[in-house]
């Protein structure tokens, strides 16, 4: 069949506010391809067993990027290292971090869809335009029954998942409520406040890079790496994402909150936090180990949870994105 295809999280806060979403998507998607909704993860193997089958071209993710690192992750599984179709970010969700770090339009998901269709039916005479990233793979360095892991752009323990807890807690999630999370974060570390204290309890562990270098166990503010630029707000703590081949940029920064904040605007800019607040390396695999007996860690704006004491945090397949 090949085309386009198009997954859709019907469970998404802005989906279960516009159940006209899918109606309006197959409508511009029209006979370009297919769209499939997945009501779980069973069923999202089940679409990409389906889509790899029938070779779909593209695969078109409505969501943001909880959506995107979800879908990705089943996929990347069914796939298995055979050639993964090129992947286009819908937007559509709270988030869109990983659509605003690879040049993604803004626009909602049938007019991105429309252009991506007028785009895909004119590939013949002006190919597609887009971008490759890694992912990085995360998974418990035990094994056990999560062994097959999870694929995502962006990785962080500390303030890292303290902050989305705190972006997450009380209404509903949008682009102006992260801004007033972050102001009241920063308000709140000024004066030493409560919110603070919960946002930025610190991650107690150590960090093993690949050439064997370890960062000692201490109190980390994050350990936070990326594949990609930004990690929101139109922050770009991860300015070396693409300076060596197949590998990773992490942070391990052990800054206080006050002294983070104060590197808040050199972040916002991509420019490297001063030496003295954090650890800096480019590495195509590390172990991140919490002396406290679990991880608490985010991907792409999902919240994790392990029992597991230590994640590996490896590179992925690259991942060809479409930008039209």
């Amino acid at each position: 069949m090949s085309g386009i295809g198009v997954v859709l999280n019907p469970k998404s806060r802005q989906n279960l506010r516009d159940p006209g979403a899918a109606l309006r998507l197959s409508r511009r998607l029209g006979d370009h391809g297919v769209l499939r909704t997945a009501d779980s993860v069973e069923e999202l193997y089940r679409i990409a067993e389906d889509f790899r089958r029938v070779d779909i071209d593209i695969l078109a993710i409505s969501g943001g990027d909880g959506t995107g690192h979800v879908t990705l992750t089943g996929f990347l599984n069914v796939y298995d290292g055979h050639t993964m179709p090129h992947v286009a970010l819908l937007r559509g969700g709270t988030m869109n971090t990983v659509a605003n770090s690879v040049g993604v339009r803004p626009g909602r998901p049938e007019g991105l869809l429309g252009r991506l269709v007028h785009a895909y039916a004119q590939r013949a005479t002006a190919p597609l335009v887009g971008v490759e990233r890694h992912v990085m793979h995360v998974r418990p360095e035990s094994g056990g029954p999560d062994s097959a892991g999870h694929y995502g752009f962006l990785f962080g323990t500390g303030v890292v998942h303290g902050f989305l807890a705190e972006y997450y807690r009380d209404g509903e999630p949008t682009p102006l409520v992260a801004a007033m999370t972050l102001a009241r974060g920063i308000g709140s570390a000024l004066v030493r406040g409560e919110m603070i204290r919960r946002m930025a309890h610190p991650f107690r562990g150590s960090v093993t890079l690949d050439d064997g270098t370890k960062w000692e166990e201490r109190d980390y503010l994050a350990v936070a790496a990326g594949t990609i630029e930004h990690i929101g707000l139109n922050f770009k703590p991860f300015y070396r994402y693409d300076q060596r081949p197949s590998a990773f940029q992490v942070l391990g920064i052990h800054a206080s909150p006050v002294g983070f904040v104060k590197e808040l605007p050199r972040i916002h800019q991509s420019l490297p936090m001063r030496s003295d607040k954090t650890y800096d390396a480019l590495t195509s695999q590390m172990v991140v180990r919490s002396a406290e007996g679990r991880m608490r860690y985010m991907i792409d704006g999902d919240l994790h949870e392990s029992s597991d004491s230590a994640v590996c945090v490896s590179i992925g397949p690259r991942v060809r994105l479409v930008t039209n």
